[in-house]
């Protein structure tokens, strides 16, 4: 495939006071200018047919927008740290937490979940064949489940756009989607996450059922439901990994 970008050559502009350094990359298949603001920095798409003239007009006018998402990313970089997981533990809801299996004479069929004391025990049934991670695993996906759709409620609300379908799934590269037919699926893992993250996770792909792209309008949209966007994206960068973490490698056998 041949690129339609051209290499991106460093400009500055004064928005508010504040000297802001951004990356300007022309490109042939653009057909309008795009500021992109990131953890690597402000971005901004040139269509190759639009003055360079026009640029600092466009900046000035998002200026505002512009230095919040800075200050916002400033903010929160040095904030989340990733943590450091225990033997025996996992993420549940943002929160390391012990993970333990035990043979409970009066639990005689199933294997039961339950969380006390700030820990998960996997109470395993004498007559069980099922694997205690499976039944733990099976557990996380009805908690994730049930948030899930609390969160979706709320933010479909909000938007006044509903999925055809939900599904949540075992995603190994993905959070979520939503398809061309409206239905949106979810990854069981993001019940490990924090709250906030789940709810952004959440809310950028419901916002798809109204703003198929990402353009300008699909993120203000999303940062207008959620105001701690970029805390959640901080996170993610930091944490991501713990939430992949096979349940088996936890003595669960």
């Amino acid at each position: 495939m041949v690129s339609t970008m051209k290499a991106a050559t460093l400009e500055s502009i004064n928005l508010g006071g504040r000297k802001v350094d951004y990356r300007l990359i022309r490109s042939k298949a653009a057909r309008k200018l795009r500021v992109r603001v990131g953890l690597t920095g402000v971005e901004v798409v040139q269509p190759e047919a639009r003055d360079a003239g026009e640029i600092e007009a466009f900046l000035l006018a998002n200026g505002e927008w512009i230095t919040c998402q800075l200050k916002r990313i400033e903010r929160f970089r040095t904030v989340r740290k990733p943590q450091r997981r225990g033997a025996g533990e996992i993420l549940y809801r943002g929160t390391l937490t012990s993970v333990r299996v035990e043979d409970i004479a009066r639990c005689q069929g199933t294997n039961k979940v339950v969380f006390e004391h700030g820990g998960l025990v996997v109470m395993r049934g004498r007559r069980s064949r099922t694997p205690p991670a499976k039944s733990l695993e099976n557990w996380l996906r009805k908690q994730a489940r049930e948030e899930i759709e609390r969160h979706l409620d709320a933010v479909t609300r909000q938007l006044k756009c509903y999925p055809h379908k939900v599904y949540v799934m075992d995603q190994r590269t993905k959070w979520g989607n939503c398809s061309a037919l409206q239905n949106l699926s979810f990854n069981w893992r993001l019940i490990m996450a924090p709250d906030f993250v789940m709810r952004y996770l959440i809310t950028h792909e419901a916002v798809h059922l109204a703003v198929p792209d990402h353009s300008q309008k699909f993120w203000l949209t999303v940062q207008s439901l959620c105001p701690d966007m970029e805390r959640a994206k901080q996170w993610l960068c930091a944490n991501s990994h713990q939430l992949f973490h096979d349940l088996h490698q936890f003595c669960l056998e």
